[in-house]
């Protein structure tokens, strides 16, 4: 079994959920008392928040490439992270390391080709939905066509993830926004939708709306890892 290295932290609430499902498939897989192989490097969630808040992106660069190099040097034999808006920074903190770089981008634009969908929504953090530096991966290099909820909306949602998801809280007003921007998408066009903010899939799942489909990050990614671990 290869061994995945994790950059974590952004949120600790994401890397616990990463870190549950990663054992429980690779036991899936293999059976008995079988988890996975990893090694983990996890951040100060403040330090992430601030630097995303206030765009200091240089600086939150330079802390993932160390920590990059420093799951290479514990010996992991690939690596991924947790958070679509840190990958906003993959180019940098993968420069330089010899081993393979699980994006999150590719599992799930792979299982949207294979649903027969080229035009879905994506809901995330402000700088995931305001940015081009997910939704360009996805149309480039899988032709997909990505929309996003208005400003006000991308506003709200932001909020939610920060004040509430990040901090393990998952209410019933919440979900009921998230559900309400999800529709209206659908109702534009939006063939689907990505729950491209790895908690956004621990406040709202398939079953709650089971004619428009989700496509959840995390489980994506999860499943990829241990694909690659396994092979």
């Amino acid at each position: 079994m290869k061994r995945i290295g994790i950059i974590g932290g952004s949120s600790d609430v994401a890397t616990a959920d990463y870190y549950r499902r990663l054992n429980a498939a690779v036991n899936a897989r293999l059976g008995g008392w079988n988890t996975a192989e990893l090694v983990m490097t996890s951040m100060n969630f403040a330090f992430c928040t601030d630097c995303v808040h206030n765009g200091r992106w240089e600086v939150m660069g330079a802390y993932l490439a160390d920590r990059a190099a420093a799951l290479e040097a514990a010996g992991a034999d690939f690596f991924l992270c947790v958070s679509n808006t840190l990958h906003r920074l993959a180019d940098v903190f993968t420069a330089g390391r010899a081993i393979p770089f699980l994006h999150i981008v590719d599992p799930t634009a792979r299982a949207i080709q294979a649903a027969g969908l080229s035009r879905i929504a994506l809901l995330g953090t402000k700088p995931t939905m305001a940015t081009e530096f997910l939704r360009r991966r996805y149309t480039e290099q899988f032709g997909i066509r990505i929309d996003v909820p208005v400003p006000e909306e991308q506003d709200v949602l932001d909020r939610i993830i920060f004040d509430e998801l990040c901090r393990g809280q998952f209410t019933d007003s919440a979900r009921a926004t998230y559900l309400a921007v999800v529709d209206r998408l659908a109702a534009q066009g939006s063939e689907g939708v990505i729950l491209g903010c790895t908690e956004i899939p621990l406040l709202i799942t398939q079953s709650d709306r089971p004619g428009i489909p989700m496509f959840d990050t995390t489980g994506l990614h999860v499943e990829a890892a241990v694909e690659l671990a396994l092979a």
